[in-house]
């Protein structure tokens, strides 16, 4: 089953569902638990908790109560713990009673030298940046302080993941029951999400296929393998116009990440047909669309250009009942002339970055990148992928499948090729644009993971990577890792 986000409401909702147990205080033992339990697993990485210093940032309401609930519980362990109260006449008084009792301290500025430093700022209701007290503590806290987050950071909005200036940059978030929207799409400035159970009732959270922002799990990442009664046709043709004679480095990485990422069959149509088949001689390639044979899907638009032979091409293209999958000089042809797309009925995925998202619609994509591609989608009738370290994939139904991908050694020139070819891949093997999408950027991710090793890469060297990186989806057990999906403790 993918993983959820919710909205802040929908959390509230599924909140209040509990009844006595968020109406008699259950519900916040528990999440304050789990954080007494996070910081304690931190400290104890080098060494026990015993005398250890530790620093609570405290606001007002029920995310400063969580704070402080924790921070008693860390006190009666051994811990080392102040705590500084930004609005002192608004804290939560149970929480602050049980933080005094425990031995905890209350001053007008955390001291020096702290392990660890709690936001319990504000919660799913903050809004707008830091006020300036908190912004100041923070702006204090050095590299060697890990900062761990209480639900979310706070400056982070939690419906559409905006990060306002200034905002808490955590290096753990601790969250509770399920995970909210911002936890995806503000991941960079959430760090290592840890979910803790605090007893939600599953028929509180409303149905799993209802929800608007789903991420897939590995498990779910269903790659095509060939089965014994397949053949090269069966697997999927996938077709792809790119490049040119003078500029094929587009054509090269598209249709070779299309050749690796299945084991169907791969047309090329272009003047960089002897480059293509030079690098990829298995690829079945002709400089012009008559001759181009049948196909199950279409990519275009990476290197292919814009004059009016571009245009006449994408428009044949688009005419058809196939799959199509429009990427870089597609977009920009299809946004002087929308009608090409809005309204078609066979699937269609478009892959734009931000600036070719902005030409598409005539606005800048602005903070809520859920809400403008979702809107998009809607508007025209087709899918959209909208790049970036955090890739939104938006189909017109108002489901939004996203992927972290954890670092961003894939902005790189080439790697949009690349994507667009393992994708349009998926697409002639008979996935949906939704699922097409989500998993090419899922495994396009790990392929940039494996190529970096943390040092910059070209989308030649990620291009290599792929192999391996679908090996990981398609050899069971499939091993979790890093950033695919929130733990769970």
């Amino acid at each position: 089953m993918p993983i959820r986000y919710l909205t802040a409401d929908e959390v509230r909702a599924a909140e209040r569902a509990t009844g006595n147990l968020l109406t008699d205080g259950v519900l916040m033992r528990r999440a304050s638990h789990g954080v007494a339990r996070v910081i304690a697993a931190e400290l104890s990485r080098t060494g026990g908790c015993y005398g250890r210093p530790v620093g609570l940032v405290v606001g007002a309401g029920d995310n400063g109560g969580d704070a402080l609930f924790a921070g008693a519980e860390l006190c009666r362990r051994g811990v080392r713990v102040d705590a500084v109260l930004l609005a002192p006449d608004r804290a939560h008084a149970a929480g602050l009673r049980a933080f005094r009792a425990a031995g905890g301290r209350i001053g007008e500025r955390l001291p020096d030298g702290l392990e660890v430093i709690v936001d319990g700022v504000v919660g799913l209701g903050g809004q707008g940046p830091l006020r300036a007290n908190a912004a100041e503590v923070f702006a204090a806290v050095g590299p060697e302080t890990t900062v761990i987050a209480v639900d979310l950071p706070s400056g982070v909005d939690a419906d559409t993941g905006e990060v306002h200036d200034p905002a808490v940059r955590a290096d753990i978030t601790v969250t509770f029951g399920v995970l909210r929207r911002a936890h995806l799409l503000a991941a960079p400035q959430c760090g290592r999400v840890v979910l803790v159970d605090i007893g939600l009732d599953d028929a509180g959270l409303g149905d799993p296929a209802d929800s608007a922002l789903a991420t897939l799990t590995d498990d779910e990442i269903d790659w095509p393998t060939p089965g014994p009664g397949d053949d090269k046709y069966t697997q999927g043709v996938v077709g792809v116009i790119a490049g040119s004679h003078r500029y094929p480095g587009a054509a090269v990485l598209a249709t070779g990440a299309a050749v690796t990422a299945t084991s169907g069959m791969t047309r090329f149509v272009g003047s960089a047909h002897a480059e293509v088949v030079a690098q990829w001689p298995e690829v079945v390639a002709t400089p012009d669309l008559a001759g181009a044979g049948r196909v199950q899907a279409w990519v275009l638009g990476p290197g292919m250009g814009t004059d009016d032979a571009a245009a006449t091409s994408l428009r044949t293209v688009l005419d058809t009942d196939l799959p199509v999958l429009a990427d870089a000089d597609a977009l920009t042809l299809i946004a002087r002339d929308p009608g090409l797309v809005d309204g078609r009925t066979a699937p269609t995925l478009l892959t734009p970055h931000a600036g070719e998202f902005a030409r598409l619609t005539g606005t800048e994509l602005g903070a809520d990148r859920l809400t403008a591609v979702s809107g998009l989608a809607a508007r025209w009738g087709v899918t959209v992928l909208l790049k970036g370290r955090i890739t939104l994939v938006a189909d017109p139904t108002g489901h939004v499948l996203g992927n972290d991908a954890v670092s961003s050694w894939a902005a790189t020139a080439g790697a949009g090729d690349v994507l667009s070819g393992i994708a349009g891949a998926l697409l002639a093997a008979g996935r949906s644009p939704l699922v097409a999408g989500a998993s090419a950027a899922r495994v396009h991710a790990r392929a940039a993971q494996l190529a970096s090793g943390g040092a910059p890469i070209g989308a030649s060297t990620l291009l290599a990577a792929l192999r391996p990186a679908i090996r990981e989806f398609t050899t069971p057990p499939a091993r979790t890792r890093a950033g695919t999906a929130p733990s769970a403790r």
